[in-house]
């Protein structure tokens, strides 16, 4: 990966930075938004199912920002109360990006495609993956409320703690904060499930690529644990059994890889991204937002798969079975994943 940005410089663009960090609207792509204007029939038949989300007018291109193409280490940081068997879903996960033998389709075989992107060197997007050092913070130090700016004050803490602190890795660390089931995060159920972004020197001291994710399970299952649960206002959808038994956390696991993709390929919001301005980037999960196989688009998942207990998946990791949204591939031009009908 090219040198990150000296600190003079990014002191110098956090200002610019912390504006479109608030000021920016979230991309809108399929999900049951509460605040939808939409009516329930558009809901189950808008949007085209043709082509996985293919389009000409999407224009996905490389602003030259750097990638990560150093062996990637996600740092966990668990806010709150987390089951021990929680926290082994999402390790299992990570763990699974990088592992090549997994049967197909497999989530090393969905990693591929964010592989394919490339820094202005040519250099791709590393293959490795691995679960880093974790740091807890079982006590809420920051409230069970959270802003977008104080998300940044828990991974402060948690690279400055006194005891174990978190690696500083900004070249190739991706920092992931977890948030338990009774903890709000700013605009949380009603514009995202989940963002990236990278730490501002002035609050972190340091630029670290980040991302926050949390556990709806009890606030929106609805919206942010779709297709796990559906919303009551929405007639004719059926929830599907989550494949790890776990709704909240099987959700999550959809959106960490849709974080941890765009962090891989758009670490510092100049790299990839559709659109001419960086306040409005649409990256490559955003593009497929809701696809989970071939033919999704609209409401519509896509074809997926069922195990014996009747859970629904669509890609094989080290030890368990996951559902996990498409991601845009920029060659074909097109969603892409593992479990392509065509493949």
């Amino acid at each position: 990966m090219p040198p990150a940005p000296p600190p003079t410089a990014a002191q110098t663009l956090a200002p610019l930075f912390f504006l479109l960090f608030f000021f920016v609207g979230p991309v809108i792509c399929w999900r049951p938004w509460p605040n939808s204007q939409l009516n329930s029939t558009d809901f189950l038949f808008g949007g085209s199912k043709k082509f996985e989300g293919s389009s000409e007018f999407v224009q996905l291109r490389y602003h030259m920002g750097p990638v990560l193409t150093a062996n990637i280490t996600v740092y966990p940081i668990w806010y709150g109360a987390w089951q021990s068997s929680q926290k082994r879903i999402i390790r299992d996960f990570i763990g699974s990006i990088s592992a090549a033998d997994s049967k197909p389709p497999s989530v090393a075989g969905w990693w591929k495609t964010v592989q394919q992107y490339t820094d202005q060197t040519g250099a791709n997007i590393s293959r490795n993956v691995h679960v880093g050092e974790e740091k807890n913070d079982r006590f809420y130090s920051h409230g069970k409320s959270l802003t977008r700016l104080s998300v940044q004050s828990v991974i402060k803490s948690a690279v400055t703690a006194s005891t174990r602190p978190l690696p500083i890795n900004p070249k190739s660390g991706v920092y992931l904060l977890l948030t338990s089931d009774d903890v709000y995060v700013q605009d949380f159920c009603n514009n995202v499930c989940g963002f990236h972004y990278f730490t501002f020197p002035s609050i972190v001291g340091y630029t670290l690529p980040y991302a926050w994710v949390g556990n709806s399970a009890k606030l929106c299952p609805g919206v942010c644990a779709y297709p796990f649960a559906v919303p009551s206002y929405i007639p004719n959808l059926t929830a599907v059994k989550s494949p790890n038994g776990d709704v909240g956390v099987d959700a999550m696991i959809s959106v960490i890889a849709h974080e941890i993709a765009e962090l891989a390929t758009n670490p510092l919001v100049n790299a990839w991204y559709a659109g001419q301005d960086p306040v409005f980037p649409v990256e490559i999960a955003d593009l497929c937002e809701g696809i989970y196989g071939t033919g999704g688009g609209g409401s519509y998942t896509g074809q997926m798969m069922n195990d014996r207990d009747g859970a629904t998946y669509n890609m094989n990791g080290i030890r368990r079975r996951f559902l996990v949204q498409w991601v845009w591939n920029h060659l074909l031009n097109y969603c892409s994943g593992p479990n392509a009908l065509d493949q």
